[in-house]
């Protein structure tokens, strides 16, 4: 069964997350890029017109991504990272989605947050993804050390 690691990262936490991920899983590792990189304002949650705030006030939005450097096709499992923001995954995890056909993959959702958890992240991207089993999975909030025991049970 081949395995994908893809995952977006504001911050560079999920990044780590996802890294160590596919470290463990022994998976290929595709960065999820903003055509527009994000800066520090646009991620300022407090602020109203910050444009991640923006972005997640209006669910049709759909961030440009850099695209076509991936071919999902050839992977049976995509692991699915990002941050949670407003209790479900960014915007530009739809863009991402949208983007490529998942149809018959399966795609495991793993998130980091500062404090709350999946929420409707799950219902809030199968609609990007027709086709695909989408599932939650773990939030790796520097819970790393126990990653190998949840690839065991994902059985991969």
């Amino acid at each position: 069964m081949k395995t994908l690691v893809a995952y977006f990262s504001a911050s560079g936490t999920t990044a780590a997350a996802a890294e160590a991920l596919a470290r463990a899983a022994q998976a290929d590792l595709y960065e999820i890029r903003p055509k527009v990189p994000y800066t520090r304002a646009d991620l300022n949650w407090m602020d109203k017109n910050a444009r991640s705030t923006v972005e997640m006030k209006d669910r049709t939005s759909r961030p440009a991504i850099v695209t076509g450097d991936v071919d999902v096709s050839a992977y049976d499992v995509i692991l699915l990272g990002f941050p949670i923001w407003w209790y479900v995954a960014p915007t530009i995890i739809n863009t991402f989605l949208e983007s490529y056909d998942f149809s018959g993959k399966r795609i495991v959702l793993f998130a980091t947050s500062g404090g709350s958890g999946f929420g409707r992240a799950v219902s809030g991207l199968q609609q990007s993804a027709p086709g695909a089993q989408i599932e939650e999975g773990r939030l790796l909030n520097g819970r790393l050390d126990a990653l190998e025991s949840w690839l065991r049970e994902l059985g991969l």
